[in-house]
């Protein structure tokens, strides 16, 4: 039962990240490329004030799995590298934190390029 509620609360908040997405692509002007750097960007704030580890815990993958978990990712890898190697981990903690899912999704994300035919959004 525990498993069920688990999928349920990620399925609900990642749902809403999907949604609030869906709805500022249709309703505003903003380019799907200026709504991931709102999402990364919500993701660092969100691990800046240490919300997103309390949000992770309740949502599991709905959490981390979207943009804004990504953003978190950075966050507490500079957070984590400043407590290490002082202001040269503000520059450097975010990069090692998600170098692992950012070679992932650019390779992944190439593979697909050469396979799918995408077209322009027509604004």
């Amino acid at each position: 039962m525990e498993l069920l509620l688990s999928c349920v609360r990620a399925f609900v908040v990642g749902g809403l990240f999907c949604v609030i997405a869906q709805l500022l692509i249709d309703y505003t002007k903003l380019t799907p490329a200026r709504i991931l750097v709102i999402y990364v960007s919500f993701g660092v704030f969100l691990g800046a004030v240490g919300a997103f580890a309390p949000l992770k815990e309740f949502a599991g993958a709905g959490a981390t799995v979207p943009l804004v978990g990504f953003g978190g990712t950075v966050a507490k890898g500079v957070r984590e590298a400043v407590d290490k190697q002082g202001l040269l981990g503000a520059l450097t903690g975010g990069l090692s934190a998600a170098a692992g899912g950012t070679a992932a999704a650019l390779c992944f994300g190439y593979l697909f390029a050469l396979i799918c035919n995408g077209k322009p959004k027509n604004l």
